[in-house]
């Protein structure tokens, strides 16, 4: 029988994420073993999700220090989680939940409390040898997710006119996830030539995620660039599927119930009519928040459009919250839910998300933040539940592809036991 790993010491600090700003990172150390884990940052934020903590004290980091919940960890929770058993996942959140004690773990933070939940799961497989993935989920075999690559910035990720926030490829024609990787990697570089050649070199700056932010202003040429990018690389448009991000909150009038896009203000039928236009015309394969967060009605009936051969994701709308989600099930919103750690504060929430998620039989999204660090715990969490897709980013910058490495890692070390998402489609 495995020994218990006893927790020793928990310790926390302040460091920096791929923008520059501070986040928190946490040790978590047993009688057996240690683990490390840091939490990322989103830009484009859902209303309902769980706090993340900022000191506001505008003399540190313009007040976006996070002294406050490294301070929570090192004098709150390392006492209250001291011998408890590193093994017990959900015993170690369940408590920095009710010490917490309010709805949206606003008084000790989201942050201060998703790094020590973090850090708690790699200190057990840490313990017993393991890899994460198996400790997350024990299973003889896993399923490798799809990269779903944001390619093309725009919104609150880039500073160009494009409303859209991101533009993806899925290389769902590999037979493995390593071949799906290099597929998508050889568009980005494709995409990069065409860019430079139509727009100059001005247009392969990168935005937040890796992806180029090239002075577009309308989603179709966008979308054509990424075909061109596609065929040019030499793949078909069935092997190398094209995905969007439309963050729709950010484009949304709510005084006027209207959606601004491509210098056009649409009423929710219209922009309905637009994205299934969209979705004909570049055989989408992924359209994430169409609509506002808010607006379930939207979500509905878009899904019962496109949803037969489209996924149809909710991040906004359901923030990895298990409220949420049963709303959009009994809604039928959607046929896909976008999972991100922080937005609910724990890896035991978040394995609830995702088992609720894959029992209303829709597909699972693993997801960064746009402010990112090298940790590549997703693409364990990703890995552990099987998730359809794993979205990093663009295969460029060091915190987005220590992700995409780390699924290298993955597949080579379960080596006939690893199957790929891509066949489910």
């Amino acid at each position: 029988m495995a020994r218990h790993a006893r927790i020793v010491t928990i310790s926390a600090r302040e460091i920096l994420d791929s923008r520059g700003n501070p986040t928190v990172e946490s040790t978590v150390v047993t009688d057996l073993s240690e683990g490390r884990a840091s939490v990322p940052s989103g830009a484009s934020t859902g209303t309902h999700e769980a706090v993340e903590l900022r000191d506001g004290d505008r003399t540190r980091y313009h007040g976006k220090g996070v002294s406050k919940a490294v301070s929570n960890v090192n004098r709150i929770i390392a006492s209250k989680l001291k011998r408890l058993n590193a093994k017990e996942q959900r015993t170690i959140d369940r408590t920095m939940i009710r010490l917490d004690g309010t709805p949206n773990k606003g008084r000790l933070g989201a942050n201060a409390i998703l790094s020590v939940s973090m850090a708690t799961a790699r200190a057990a497989a840490n313990a017993d040898g393991a890899d994460l993935f198996y400790v997350l989920k024990p299973a003889k075999s896993y399923t490798l997710p799809i990269p779903m690559m944001n390619v093309l910035n725009g919104g609150e990720h880039a500073g160009n006119a494009l409303a859209i926030q991101e533009f993806v490829v899925e290389p769902i024609g590999a037979k493995i996830a390593s071949e799906g990787i290099r597929m998508g990697t050889e568009v980005y570089h494709s995409l990069k030539a065409v860019l430079l050649a139509k727009y100059g070199r001005n247009a392969i700056n990168v935005g937040d995620e890796g992806g180029f932010a090239p002075p577009l202003s309308r989603t179709r040429e966008a979308l054509d660039s990424i075909r061109k990018a596609i065929a040019d690389a030499g793949y078909a448009e069935k092997e190398v599927r094209m995905g969007i991000d439309a963050a729709a909150s950010t484009f949304y009038d709510s005084k006027r119930r209207s959606y601004t896009l491509d210098g056009t203000s649409m009423s929710p039928d219209r922009l309905e009519d637009y994205y299934c236009s969209l979705r004909d015309e570049y055989a989408l394969l992924t359209m994430e928040d169409p609509f506002d967060e808010e607006a379930f009605d939207s979500f509905t009936s878009i899904t019962r459009r496109l949803g037969r051969d489209t996924k149809i994701v909710g991040d906004d709308l359901y923030v990895t919250n298990v409220k949420r989600i049963r709303r959009g099930i009994e809604a039928k919103a959607t046929n896909a839910v976008l999972i991100k750690l922080n937005q609910i504060g724990t890896v035991s929430e978040t394995e609830d998300a995702i088992e609720l998620t894959r029992k209303a039989g829709w597909s699972v999204v693993v997801s960064h933040r746009s402010g990112e660090t090298d940790d590549p715990f997703i693409a364990h969490l990703a890995t552990a539940f099987g998730a359809d897709f794993i979205k990093a980013g663009a295969p460029a910058r060091g915190e987005r592809v220590a992700k995409y490495n780390e699924l290298l890692r993955i597949e080579e070390r379960l080596g006939s036991k690893a199957v790929y998402a891509g066949k489910r489609f």
